[in-house]
């Protein structure tokens, strides 16, 4: 179902649970609501960033990047959309950001608790060699030698899968916090296997990419299979 472009805001996320489409409340756009995040008012008069679309109330939706938020934030958009006044922190950007790093780092938990991930040079460059690759994780501030070994590795495996998309490549993350979600020190390469808790990790992957990124609809082209 597509909804309607008419309100900046929504109904309540039980009569929204069938819509694909939803309109950014600062460019007019109407986007799908995986490139979007929805806001709604907490009790107390707080915007509040409802990422996993679930939060009661009725929402206003902005398109999914740090500057766009910053934009909705300048222009006040929160205050017309709900119509009152609102508290609204001036590092709400920031915050939204880090929300979702957090996001990330907790499905890329749940993958290794699944044992949906491998890590270290040594056992990523076997799985490549294997063929049993479905993306490979470099930490953002890893050193480029190793990053350019296995990423021309895992370019040569592209050539062995046939009309499979081309392995992605997530730099989505820095050390440390490859560190905190696999629970050991100095991550640098790991590797995701097939399965269902991996499909998250590169969901959240991309949706941290597109915030920090999406000044246009120009990213994805731009960036192609890496995020």
């Amino acid at each position: 179902m597509l909804a309607s472009a008419d309100s900046e805001l929504d109904h309540g996320p039980r009569a929204e649970r069938s819509a694909t489409m939803r309109m950014c409340a600062v460019s007019r756009e109407v986007r799908p609501i995986d490139e979007l995040i929805r806001f709604v008012v907490s009790p107390a008069g707080d915007i509040v960033p409802d990422l996993k679309r679930k939060l009661p109330g009725r929402g206003m939706w902005v398109t999914a990047s740090r500057q766009v938020v910053a934009e909705a934030v300048r222009r006040h958009q929160f205050t017309k959309a709900f119509k009152r006044d609102l508290r609204i922190s001036k590092t709400l950007p920031a915050d939204i950001e880090a929300l979702l790093v957090r996001s990330v780092i907790e499905a890329l938990g749940i993958a290794a608790k699944a044992r949906q991930v491998v890590a270290g040079f040594g056992k990523v460059e076997s799985a490549l060699r294997e063929g049993t690759v479905e993306a490979l994780i470099h930490a953002s501030d890893g050193a480029a030698d190793g990053i350019r070994k296995l990423d021309t590795l895992a370019r040569q495996n592209d050539g062995n899968r046939g009309v499979q998309p081309p392995i992605p490549v997530v730099t989505a993350l820095k050390s440390a916090e490859l560190d905190l979600a696999l629970t050991r020190s100095n991550v640098i390469h790991a590797a995701l296997l097939a399965g269902p808790a991996s499909k998250t990790f590169l969901s959240r992957s991309q949706m941290l990419v597109r915030y920090r990124l999406a000044d246009d609809d120009k990213t994805a082209e731009k960036h192609g299979q890496d995020f």
